[in-house]
Parts: C-alpha cells; sequence; structure tokens
C-alpha cells in the first residue's frame, strides 16, 4: 500500500495526482480499454483481464463492456456479478459488491468527495507545506442478490443491504436498508419487498413458466 492509499482508506485527504496513484489508475485504466475492445465471446481472455483489474473477482461474473474501474483493485465483487452497459466503479476508496448482484446499463459507483468551496477545491497545502489539489473518499458497500436498473449512481459512503432493488435512474446519497425497493433522485425507500412481490401474483406474465420451490 502506498503512502497516499493509506490516506485514502484513513479517510484523509489525499492527492490524486500523486505518481504512485497515478500508476495504479493508469494500469487499471489500460487493462479496462483493453477489456472493452474484446467480444463478448471471447471468454478466456476477458476472464484473464478481469482478474488483472479487479481486486477480488468471485466465479460466474460477467461484464458486457465497455467497463471503467478507476483503480480496479480496490474493488471486490462476490460471484455470479452481471454488469451492464458501460459499468463505471470510481474506486479510489474501496467498494464491496456481495453475490448474485445484476447492474443494469450505465450503472456508476463514486467514491470520491471534493471539497465544497473552490479555493479548498482548486488547492490546499499538504502537511509538507505543498500547494496540491486534494480530496477524500468514502467507501461503498452492496449487499448480496441487489438489483440496479439502468443508470443506477451509487454515492461514496452509501451502503446497500441484501436483497435491495434500486430503480432506474436512481442516486443514492443515504443508505438502503436490506430487502428494499428504493427509487428516486434522491433516492429514497419506496417500500419493503415481501412475499407478495412474487410472479405468482402475476400470471399473465409468468404464463407457462414455474417459481422454483
Amino acid at each position: 500500500m502506498t503512502k497516499e492509499e493509506a490516506k485514502i482508506f484513513a479517510g484523509q485527504l489525499f492527492c490524486a495526482g500523486d505518481p504512485e496513484l497515478k500508476a495504479i489508475k493508469l494500469r487499471s485504466h489500460k487493462l479496462c480499454h483493453e477489456y472493452s475492445l474484446t467480444y463478448e465471446d471471447e471468454t478466456e481472455r476477458r476472464a484473464e483481464l478481469l482478474k488483472q483489474i479487479v481486486g477480488e473477482l468471485g466465479e460466474g461474473a460477467f461484464m458486457q463492456g465497455p467497463i471503467y474501474f478507476h483503480y480496479g483493485v480496490h474493488t471486490k465483487i462476490g460471484k455470479n456479478f452481471f454488469g451492464n452497459y458501460n459499468l463505471t466503479i470510481q474506486d479510489d476508496a474501496p467498494v464491496t459488491i456481495g453475490d448474485n448482484c445484476a447492474f443494469g446499463p450505465n450503472c456508476t459507483i463514486v467514491t470520491p468527495v471534493h471539497p465544497m468551496l473552490p479555493d479548498e477545491r482548486y488547492m490546499m497545502l499538504t502537511a509538507e507545506g505543498e500547494k496540491k489539489r486534494l480530496c477524500y473518499a468514502k467507501p461503498v458497500n452492496v449487499g448480496s442478490d441487489c438489483w440496479f436498473g439502468a443508470n443506477v449512481v451509487v454515492c461514496s459512503g452509501v451502503t446497500i443491504g441484501d436483497g435491495c432493488v434500486i430503480g432506474a435512474g436512481s442516486v443514492v446519497v443515504r443508505d438502503i436498508p436490506p430487502h428494499s425497493f428504493a427509487a428516486g433522485n434522491p433516492c429514497r425507500v419506496i417500500r419493503t419487498l415481501t412475499e407478495k412481490d412474487t410472479m405468482r401474483y402475476k400470471p399473465e406474465i409468468l404464463a407457462d413458466n414455474k417459481i422454483i420451490e
């Protein structure tokens, strides 16, 4: 872990332009670009690239591409993950995603936070007295069995519990409790998901298919 990474994980201001951090990001960006140029049936090559990009990745992951991981190594993803077109994870701080999650097109997770005041956003003094552009970051945690609709944005510091459905176009700025249907900008809990949400109560859609008991 580099000196600036230690600051990130401690929730402190860090310099995103630090040469060691830039090297980590450049590596990830190049690998993501290479992945995004592959065809989806190049499964072995894609799997090889994902192992290099992501810090931890469970079995059965599929990412449609293109993909954009900022650091990559700061992200941990569980098994059976599905990411549709334009998955973007700006993982300055750690991003953790559980098992069996599915993300629709254009989903984004961001962890960095910049100072609110323009002068501070432009330049601050480090402990060594150097003028540098500094920011900080907060981790994002997504539980297992979650489904994100298209164009969902999850902001820094958010935790989303297991079994949640996040409606399309939502901007998630606060924690979402487990087994919730949440939507909107800002995203809010609409209701708790229950047995009443089963496809059994939608026979016209279920047709001649069956629920697995």
